[in-house]
């Protein structure tokens, strides 16, 4: 983290402290999230059995990303914004949230070559 963001961080904390305390306490629960899904599914369904190791490859990977993550939103804009009921009452729209931001730092580490 940069000089910038380290000052950004303590004024946070200082400026609005409950709300950084439940930043960190959900950034530190979705770890644990990712830890235990990448533990019983591996790296394997994110780099579709490849390599990772060429652009078509990555690329590969995500459009995988980006199709989970849509249906994510799709799920959200049933639950949020048409108010529908769930049909699978087991993901909720905090599981969702999760889903959706663990999927985007996923796609971070594949596009910055580190999914390995």
């Amino acid at each position: 983290m940069g000089n910038n963001n380290s000052t950004a961080v303590v004024e946070l904390k200082n400026k609005y402290p409950e709300i950084a305390q439940e930043f960190e306490r959900i950034v530190a629960e979705q770890y644990g999230l990712f830890a235990s899904k990448m533990l019983d599914y591996g790296k394997g369904n994110i780099s579709v059995g490849t390599n990772l190791e060429t652009q078509e490859e990555i690329k590969l990977s995500l459009t995988g990303l980006w199709f989970r993550m849509n249906d994510k939103m799709n799920r959200l804009k049933n639950l949020v914004l048409l108010n529908n009921s769930p049909k699978v009452t087991s993901e909720s729209t905090t599981d969702t949230f999760q889903d959706l931001s663990i999927y985007g730092i996923i796609a971070q580490i594949v596009q910055n070559g580190k999914w390995k």
